[in-house]
C-alpha cells in the first residue's frame, strides 16, 4: 500500500501551531469586544440579543453552539474504534429529530416568549404555574447538567492539543486555555457577541472540514483509496450492526457496538436532550420573526450532514490507514498530522478549539442567566439591583468554568461517556415541558412529579455502578432494559407522572393556563 503512505511526518512546528491558534482566538475575541460596545445592559439585549436576530445568525448560532468536543473529536472518535455508522445517529436521525422538536417545542415557546417576555425555561414554566420551586427546580436540574458538558469542551481542548503537538503541550494546558477564554468572552459579549462569532466559525468550521476531507483524500489516492484500505484493514466496519452480524430491522436486534436499538436510544436522547440544553433552549426565544424560526429549522438537516458525514469519515478512514493516535489524544489531530501540512492542521483545530468556546460560551451564558433569573433573585434577593445581580453571574460564570476545569484533570470517562451522559439528564426535561406547553391540564404537582420522578431513575442509574463499587457490591443497576437505554424509561416515567399527577390532582390558586394559550400571536 505504498500509495497511501502519509505525505509528510506530522512532527510539526509548535510555533506554527500554537502561533496560528492564538491568532484565531484573538480574532474571535475581538468579534467579541465590537459586541460588547453595542450591547446594553439590558437582560433581553445582554441574554436574548433583543429578540431580533435573523434566519442565518439563529442558524448558525444555534449550529455552533451544537459544534463541540462531542462533535469534533468524540464523533470521529467512536468512529475510528467502532465504525462510521455514529453517523446515522448525529448526521441524520437527529438531524431529523432535533429539527421537528425545534419546530413542536421551539415555535410554541417562541410565542409565549414574545408575548410574555420570558428570558429563561424556569422563569417561562415558573409562572405558569405559580411556582418558585419550581422555577428553581428547573435551573437546578440545568445547571446540574450543564456542569458535565462544560467539562467536556475543557477535556476536548486539552486532548486537542496533546494530540496536535504529539504531546509536547500537557493535557491540563489546553483545558486551562479555553477556560479562561471561555470566561473573558462570556463577561464581555453577551449573546450578541456569542452569535456572531458563532455564524464566522460555523461557516469557518464546514469550510476547513470539508477541505481536510478533500486534503487527505488527495494525498492517500482519493475515496476509493481510503474506503479500500478500510475495508482490507477493518473489513467489519463497512457492515451494518457494528461488524458482528447481520441487522434485522424487524426485531431491531444486531451485533457488535451499532445495534439498532443503542443507536435509535442514542438518537432519541441526544435530540430531545439537545431540546433542553440551556443555550439551545434560549434560542428558541430569539427569532425576531415566525418565519425566521421556520426557515432556520427547515435548514437544520441541511447544515448537520454537511458537517458529521465528513468528520465521521474522517475517523473511520483513519482506522484504515494505520493512523496512531498517542496517548490521550484523538484521531483527527493524529490524522491531519500525518497527511496535512503543519499550518493547516493547527487552522482545523483552532477552528475546533473556537467552535468549543463557542459552545462554552454559550453554555455560560445561560447559565448565569439561570443562576441569577431564577435562583438567585427570587429565592436568596428579590430586591437586588441590575448592578448585584450582574455582579453575582460573572462570579457564577468564574466559579462554574473553574470547577469544572478541576474536575475536567480528573478525565472522567470519555469525551462519547461525558456527553451521553448530559444528553441523557436533559431528555428526562422535554416530555414534561411538552405536555405543559400544549395541555392545558397541566398542573405544578404534575410537573414537579414528572421532573423529579425522571430525573431520581436516571441519577440512580447513572451513579449506580459508581455506588456499588464503593459499597462492594458488584454491578449496580442495568444500563438497558430489553436492549433499551434506561434514559428512555426515565423519559417515559416523566411522562406518566405528569400526565398522571396533573389527572388525578387539583392546580393550585397561583396557577394560570392562559398564560401558554392566550394572546400568543406570530405578527
Amino acid at each position: 500500500m505504498a500509495d497511501l503512505l502519509p505525505i509528510q511526518t506530522g512532527s510539526g512546528d509548535l510555533g506554527i501551531q500554537l502561533g496560528v491558534i492564538g491568532l484565531y482566538l484573538v480574532v474571535a475575541l475581538g468579534v467579541g469586544l465590537l459586541a460588547y460596545r453595542v450591547t446594553s445592559r439590558e437582560a433581553e439585549d445582554y441574554y436574548l440579543a433583543s429578540r431580533s436576530m435573523g434566519t442565518v445568525v439563529l442558524l448558525f448560532t444555534t449550529f455552533a453552539t451544537l459544534l463541540s468536543a462531542f462533535t469534533f473529536f468524540g464523533g470521529p472518535d467512536l468512529a475510528f474504534n467502532a465504525g462510521p455508522e455514529w453517523i446515522l445517529v448525529m448526521g441524520l436521525m437527529d438531524g431529523i429529530l432535533f429539527a421537528i422538536l425545534w419546530y413542536v417545542i421551539g415555535y410554541k415557546q417562541w410565542l409565549v416568549g414574545r408575548t410574555q417576555g420570558y428570558v429563561t425555561l424556569g422563569e417561562m414554566l415558573g409562572d405558569r404555574f405559580g411556582s418558585t420551586g419550581l422555577r428553581a427546580l428547573v435551573a437546578g436540574i440545568s445547571l446540574f447538567w450543564l456542569f458535565p458538558y462544560v467539562m467536556l469542551q475543557q477535556m476536548g481542548a486539552g486532548e486537542a492539543l496533546v494530540g496536535l503537538t504529539d504531546g509536547m503541550i500537557p493535557y491540563w494546558a489546553g483545558a486551562a486555555l479555553i477556560t479562561v477564554f471561555m470566561i473573558i468572552y462570556v463577561v464581555l459579549a453577551g449573546l450578541r457577541g456569542v452569535a456572531w462569532t458563532d455564524t464566522i466559525q460555523g461557516l469557518f468550521m464546514l469550510t476547513v472540514t470539508w477541505a481536510a476531507v478533500a486534503w487527505v483524500l488527495v494525498a492517500v489516492g482519493g475515496p476509493g483509496a481510503a474506503t479500500s484500505a478500510l475495508a482490507q484493514n477493518n473489513p467489519d466496519f463497512l457492515a451494518l450492526g457494528g461488524g458482528e452480524g447481520s441487522f434485522d430491522l424487524f426485531t431491531l436486534s444486531g451485533g457488535g457496538l451499532y445495534s439498532a436499538k443503542w443507536m435509535i436510544s442514542s438518537a432519541v436522547t441526544i435530540a430531545f436532550g439537545v431540546a433542553m440544553f440551556p443555550q439551545i433552549n434560549q434560542r428558541f426565544f430569539v427569532a425576531k420573526s415566525d418565519r425566521v424560526l421556520k426557515r432556520s429549522f427547515a435548514l437544520w438537516p441541511v447544515l448537520v450532514v454537511l458537517l458529521f458525514v465528513p468528520a465521521f469519515m474522517l475517523g473511520s478512514w483513519a482506522q484504515g490507514l494505520g493512523v496512531t493516535v498517542p496517548e490521550g489524544g484523538n484521531v483527527v489531530p493524529a490524522l491531519l498530522n500525518e497527511y496535512t501540512p503543519v499550518w493547516f492542521a493547527a487552522l482545523v483545530i483552532a477552528g475546533a478549539m473556537a467552535a468549543m468556546m463557542s459552545s462554552s460560551d454559550s453554555m455560560l451564558l445561560s447559565g448565569s442567566s439561570y443562576l441569577t433569573r431564577d435562583i438567585y433573585r427570587p429565592l436568596v434577593d428579590p430586591a437586588a439591583s441590575s448592578q448585584r445581580e450582574g455582579w453575582v453571574a460573572r462570579f457564577g460564570v468564574v466559579a462554574f468554568a473553574v470547577i469544572a476545569f478541576v474536575a475536567s484533570l480528573f478525565r472522567p470517562g470519555s469525551l462519547v461517556t461525558v456527553g451521553d451522559t448530559a444528553f441523557g439528564g436533559y431528555a428526562q426535561l422535554a416530555l414534561p415541558v411538552i405536555v405543559a406547553l400544549y395541555w392545558s391540564g397541566t398542573n405544578r404537582n404534575g410537573m414537579i412529579a414528572g421532573l423529579v420522578g425522571s430525573q431520581a431513575f436516571y441519577l440512580a442509574h447513572v451513579f449506580s455502578p459508581a455506588i456499588a463499587d464503593l459499597l462492594g457490591l458488584g454491578g449496580g443497576l442495568p444500563a438497558t432494559y430489553l436492549g433499551w437505554d434506561f434514559a428512555l424509561y426515565g423519559m417515559a416515567l416523566g411522562l406518566l407522572l405528569t400526565v398522571a399527577v396533573s389527572a388525578f390532582t387539583s392546580p393550585s390558586a397561583a396557577e394560570n393556563s392562559t398564560r401558554f394559550t392566550d394572546g400568543l400571536r406570530a405578527d
